[in-house]
C-alpha cells in the first residue's frame, strides 16, 4: 500500500508516474482563469499566520466547517484567527474522500515542509511552524507565486476597475505575466438589484453618459479598448446559461431605458435584452482576438438569510440543472454566420453536460486554428460534493 502523499500519490502505474515526473511535473503553470486578488500581488502582501492565507475567503472551506456543525462565530464571525483555525483543524479529519483534504496536505507538504495530518492534536504545532515561515521573504505573495512556478496569471477584473494595480506590478517588474480579464456580467444581469447603480458607475469609468443600449455599447468598448491596452487577452462570463433568444437592438434599447427608469422587466424583456449585449459583446471579443471563457451552470446564493448576512460568494452556490444545449448552439451560430466567433473556451459546472460541451466545441471548430473551441479545465463541484465522513 502507498503512502499517503508519497511522490507517487494517485499515479497508479508506471506510464502515469512516468508522465508525471518526466513532464507534467516540471511544466510551467499558466492559469487563464483565477480569483487572485492583484492589490496582494501589487503589493507583494505577507500574511501573518496560517489562518490568513488558508480561510480569509476561503468559502470552500467554510462550506465544510459548516456541514461539520461549526457556527458562523468561527467561520466569518468575530472569533479571533486562531480560533477559526482550531475549528478548521477538527473538520478535516471528516474531510477524508473529499479534495479539500488532498489539497490541504498538499500544501503543508509541498510549501511548508509539514508532513503530519492536520488534526485537534497536531493543529498547534502546524500552525506555529507555518506561521513563522509566512512572516519571512521567503513567502511573500510574489514569492509563494514563483515558488509555484507560474508563468502566467489572469485575474477576474470588472470593467470599472481601474486596473491600478495591475499597472502597478507591471510597473515594479514582476517576473510572472499578471494580465487582467474583463468580466462584464454585471451590465448583463438586468434584473439584479443593484443594476442602475453598476450602470452610473461604468459610465463614469468610461467617461460617458450612458442613456441608452448604443451607449452602453460605447462604455464596453472603451472598456475593453482600455483592457486590451493592459494587456487583456480574455474574457469570462459566469453565468446560470447563455442567451440567445431573438431580439433587435430597438427592443433592447426599450428595455434598458425601462430598467434605467426602475420599471419592472420580465423574464422575455430580460432575455432580450441579455441576448443582445452578449452578442454584441462576443463581436467585441472577436475585433480584439481576445478569448472568450463561460463558466455555465452554477445556481448561486441560494441562502436568501445569509445572502443577507455575509452576501454573495461566501460558500451557498451549487449545480444547478439549467438546459445548456440549445440557446449556447444558437449563440455560438449567431457569431459564426457572421465570421465573429472568438476563440472560446466552455466550462460547465453539471457533469450531466459534459457530452453536451464535448460535442458542442466540435461544431465550431473551424480549421482556422487548433483549438479554436475548447472544453474548460474542472471546475468547483468537486469541493461541493460531500465527502464528509460522518461523526460517531
Amino acid at each position: 500500500m502507498k503512502a499517503f502523499l508519497d511522490n507517487n500519490f494517485l499515479l497508479d502505474t508506471p506510464t502515469a508516474e512516468r508522465l508525471y515526473h518526466e513532464y507534467a511535473k516540471q511544466m510551467p503553470i499558466i492559469d487563464y482563469h483565477c480569483h487572485l486578488p492583484p492589490n496582494e500581488i501589487a503589493t507583494d502582501k505577507q500574511f501573518d499566520n496560517l489562518t490568513q492565507i488558508w480561510l480569509y475567503g476561503d468559502h470552500y472551506k467554510w462550506r465544510a466547517m459548516r456541514t461539520n456543525g461549526v457556527n458562523e462565530h468561527f467561520i466569518t464571525g468575530d472569533a479571533s484567527d486562531y480560533e477559526k483555525y482550531e475549528k478548521w483543524a477538527a473538520t478535516i479529519p471528516y474531510a477524508l474522500r473529499n479534495p479539500l483534504y488532498h489539497w490541504s496536505h498538499l500544501e503543508l507538504s509541498r510549501y511548508f515542509g509539514v508532513n503530519k495530518l492536520l488534526n485537534p492534536n497536531t493543529a498547534k504545532e502546524i500552525y506555529h511552524t507555518c506561521s513563522e515561515a509566512l512572516r519571512t521573504p521567503e513567502f511573500s505573495v510574489r514569492q509563494l507565486i514563483q515558488k509555484m512556478n507560474v508563468e502566467v496569471i489572469g485575474t477576474t477584473d470588472d470593467p470599472t476597475d481601474n486596473l491600478e494595480n495591475h499597472q502597478s506590478i507591471k510597473a515594479n517588474g514582476f517576473g510572472v505575466k499578471v494580465a487582467p480579464t474583463f468580466r462584464p456580467d454585471k451590465a448583463i444581469l438586468i434584473q439584479n438589484t443593484n443594476f442602475v447603480n453598476y450602470i452610473h458607475k461604468l459610465g463614469e469609468a468610461a467617461d460617458i453618459n450612458i442613456t441608452n443600449f448604443w451607449d452602453l455599447l460605447e462604455a464596453l468598448n472603451r472598456r475593453a479598448d482600455f483592457f486590451n491596452h493592459m494587456g487583456c487577452k480574455l474574457s469570462d462570463h459566469g453565468l446560470e446559461q447563455v442567451y440567445a433568444t431573438d431580439f433587435t437592438e430597438q427592443d433592447a434599447d426599450r428595455i434598458f431605458r425601462k430598467r434605467m427608469e426602475d420599471h419592472t422587466i420580465y423574464e422575455g424583456e430580460a432575455l432580450q435584452y441579455q441576448s443582445a449585449l452578449l452578442y454584441h459583446l462576443g463581436t467585441m471579443y472577436h475585433a480584439r482576438d481576445w478569448t472568450q471563457q463561460f463558466h455555465l451552470g452554477a445556481m448561486r446564493n441560494n441562502s436568501s438569510r445569509m445572502m443577507r448576512m455575509l452576501g454573495p460568494d461566501t460558500g451557498f452556490d451549487s449545480i444547478g440543472d439549467y438546459s445548456q444545449a440549445q440557446a449556447l448552439a444558437k449563440f455560438l451560430s449567431r457569431l459564426d454566420d457572421q465570421n465573429r466567433l472568438a476563440k472560446t473556451i466552455l466550462y460547465n459546472l453539471n457533469p450531466r453536460d459534459n457530452e453536451v460541451i464535448a460535442t458542442m466545441i466540435g461544431n465550431f471548430n473551424d480549421g482556422s486554428i487548433a483549438g479554436k473551441m475548447q472544453f474548460g479545465s474542472g471546475w468547483w463541484f468537486l469541493d461541493q460534493l460531500d465527502g464528509m465522513e460522518k461523526q460517531n
